[in-house]
């Protein structure tokens, strides 16, 4: 048969997810022996190994993190002793108290619970946030300069202040004094505040060094409680807006936060803030009972749609449905509208502010949307050919929203497994841009590389913001090109996907389902657990939604049949998925129709690690003759292009070709007159697998 181009075999919708997979290393006897002397199932303590617990008392204190110990705040935070004095102090003689915040959802919810916190104990006190737009991030002298005309004596900074040396000399010359608190990365330079509460300054084995700027906000809201002896009444709804903010800011569910998470969590669907409530009614709870009235193609149609059980929300629920439309408004809205929603005691003005969140948020989904396809389609015709050279990705364009690209570069790292510097034209002259990482990348780091590029920046590990000259931007990407070269290798440019056991689908049930309850809450630094399934079926798959795929898995275990339905969000660039593949999901329980059920929502798929194996390394010999259906074939790897080829021939010299990761073959007598087919059919797929089991057999 003659060659055809391989790109007719290569187009991106046949395509599997470009990814790695990390399988934990299995560890039995340990599993069985904590599992033991913790009274939990194997495969939880498998699970909790895997996170890096390895003594009961590690296992004790993570599963019921009320019995941790906390040291008083006082001992780890070395200024909260002078915040909490100059607070006190302010409120006893009136003096002006001014928070500066931030427009994410952590910024506004830190905002927002200072600001109650402080007008319940008294306190004269107003806020600032600098304008997205505008301005960009963090507290500037604009903003110093509009307290100090205002009157005000104290300036409290919430997420953000770490880095902002100008501005803080600049209040400390006028006469007002500084408290920051912030938990961003710490700067060479700290500024000349009265007092800085950052976790990231205090001692690592604290269980407060993971808190994000709304916690630090939480811990001085309760302490200042504590000290004034008003706590009653205030702490609920703090603790509300904690989980909240904690949440939608992805900071680890670890220490504190997984104590306080987890109490949050069990309050919010009752909690008396009208904002919260009215987030919960508007961003879609759906009860058991009325989950009748809707249907299983209505919530595919919106992944997530329904917070599906209000008597205790899960992580997700927050992370999908509440946080979106609060960082909606900061992204593209006015950051007033939240912190109005979530400081009013009016139900129906939280209702109205709601709906206004939630209008925003379906107008940010669209710009999204956009903004993506574009970038995509400026990568493939631009960069594509060189990222694995340059192990980065740097996209500038004009007239994209500076509030939404963030969420795109996030996508842009999902589909091509690279860091994500991505920006926008400010006028002609500048460019404002977010930045996302992965593992094996520090973003802060790779901006402080380029600090003499840069305008202002500031960030984390994982994410972060930068500015710059547009006459920067070619030496920016050289020099980020090179920063990336330094800390990133081949194999690294790959969506990591960590696996934490194998299981098979027999074994999937309600009661593996209620033993992971006593790893939540999940989240950052304590992820779902994930498991994989070998050499499943794909016995049924159709299209649903916006590019959903919904599919039946099936796997045959001791000679009987298990059946289990999956979703797999945004993959319909994968449609239609090979028949015979591993796959790796998270555990998912679905209500409908009155009934409970577990299915699966797929995170990963590879074809089978035997036929992965047979065509990185085709075995010796590569050609072997069998018979099916009590039919003659030879098969045998051959190359075509880049790629090994599995080819089948009949004994009337029809040839079925096919390649690694493909859905669409090949069958004819030679190239010029071959069709199209469908491998994933039965009749092409029983075929294949006779023709690969002959061809281990003959190895």
């Amino acid at each position: 048969m003659v060659d055809r181009s391989v790109s007719e075999l290569s187009k991106p919708r046949r395509r599997l997810p470009n990814q790695r997979w990390q399988i934990y290393p299995q560890k039995p006897e340990f599993a069985q022996n904590l599992a033991v002397l913790t009274n939990i199932s194997p495969i939880v303590s498998q699970l909790l190994i895997n996170r890096g617990m390895e003594t009961p008392e590690q296992v004790q204190a993570f599963l019921n993190p009320e019995s941790l110990v906390l040291p008083s705040p006082l001992e780890d935070f070395p200024d909260l002793a002078i915040s909490l004095e100059l607070l006190q102090n302010a409120i006893a003689s009136q003096t002006k108290i001014a928070i500066c915040g931030d427009y994410d959802a952590d910024g506004m919810t830190s905002t927002a619970l200072l600001l109650r916190s402080l007008r319940t104990l008294g306190a004269k006190v107003d806020y600032a946030i600098p304008s997205r737009m505008h301005e960009g991030y963090g507290i500037n002298k604009r903003i110093v300069e509009e307290f100090h005309s205002e009157g005000v004596g104290l300036i409290l900074t919430v997420d953000n202040g770490i880095s902002a040396f100008e501005p803080v000399a600049r209040a400390r010359e006028l006469g007002l004094a500084v408290i920051i608190t912030d938990h961003h990365d710490i700067p060479q330079k700290l500024p000349p505040a009265n007092a800085i509460l950052n976790p990231k300054l205090i001692a690592e084995s604290s269980p407060y060094r993971g808190v994000a700027g709304v916690g630090v906000a939480y811990i001085l809201a309760v302490s200042l409680a504590q000290q004034l002896g008003e706590t009653k009444g205030l702490i609920q709804p703090m603790l509300a807006l904690f989980t909240l903010g904690t949440i939608a800011d992805l900071a680890p569910l670890t220490g504190v936060n997984r104590r306080w998470v987890k109490r949050g969590l069990q309050h919010l669907p009752k909690s008396n803030l009208p904002g919260i409530r009215a987030l919960i009614q508007v961003g879609g709870v759906q009860t058991r009972e009325n989950e009748k009235a809707g249907g299983d193609e209505e919530k595919l149609q919106n992944p997530k749609s329904k917070i599906q059980n209000p008597k205790s929300l899960k992580p997700e629920d927050i992370g999908f449905r509440l946080g979106p439309r609060i960082n909606a408004i900061g992204r593209i809205g006015n950051p007033q509208t939240v912190i109005e929603l979530l400081t009013t005691d009016d139900m129906q003005v939280a209702l109205e502010l709601a709906k206004q969140c939630e209008q925003t948020n379906a107008s940010r989904q669209l710009m999204c949307e956009q903004i993506e396809q574009e970038a995509i389609a400026y990568v493939e015709t631009e960069f594509v050919a060189s990222l694995q050279k340059d192990r980065v990705l740097v996209v500038v364009q004009p007239n994209w929203h500076h509030g939404v690209i963030g969420i795109v570069a996030s996508r842009l790292v999902e589909r091509y497994g690279v860091p994500v510097f991505i920006g926008t034209y400010e006028d002609e002259k500048h460019i404002r841009g977010s930045a996302r990482g992965i593992p094996e990348f520090h973003v802060f780091e790779a901006l402080e590389y380029c600090h003499d590029l840069l305008g202002k920046f500031g960030g984390h590990k994982a994410a972060g913001g930068f500015s710059l000259a547009a006459e920067n931007l070619q030496m920016l990407r050289s020099r980020l090109i090179e920063f990336a070269n330094q800390c990133l290798e081949p194999q690294h440019l790959k969506p990591l996907l960590k696996i934490d056991a194998e299981v098979n689908l027999n074994h999937i049930n309600q009661q593996l389902y209620q033993q992971l309850n006593a790893l939540h809450p999940c989240g950052m630094d304590n992820p779902d657990p994930v498991f994989w399934t070998p050499n499943v079926q794909v016995v049924e798959q159709k299209i649903v939604g916006k590019g959903h795929i919904k599919l039946t898995i099936a796997q045959t275990v001791d000679n009987q049949e298990y059946k289990i339905k999956a979703i797999a969000w945004r993959w319909g660039d994968y449609f239609q998925l090979p028949t015979r593949v591993d796959v790796a999901y998270k555990l998912r329980e679905n209500y409908f129709n009155g009934k409970t059920t577990i299915e699966l929502e797929l995170i990963g798929v590879r074809l089978p690690i035997q036929l992965q194996q047979f065509f990185t390394s085709p075995p010796t010999p590569s050609s072997t003759t069998f018979e099916y259906n009590q039919r003659h074939y030879t098969c045998g790897f051959y190359k075509n292009g880049i790629e090994a080829e599995l080819r089948i021939k009949n004994s009337e010299g029809k040839v079925l070709a096919m390649q690694p990761g493909h859905i669409i073959g090949l069958l004819g007598t030679n190239r010029q007159n071959a069709k199209e087919v469908d491998i994933s059919q039965p009749q092409y797929d029983n075929i294949i697998q006779a023709a690969l089991q002959a061809l281990s057999l003959r190895s």
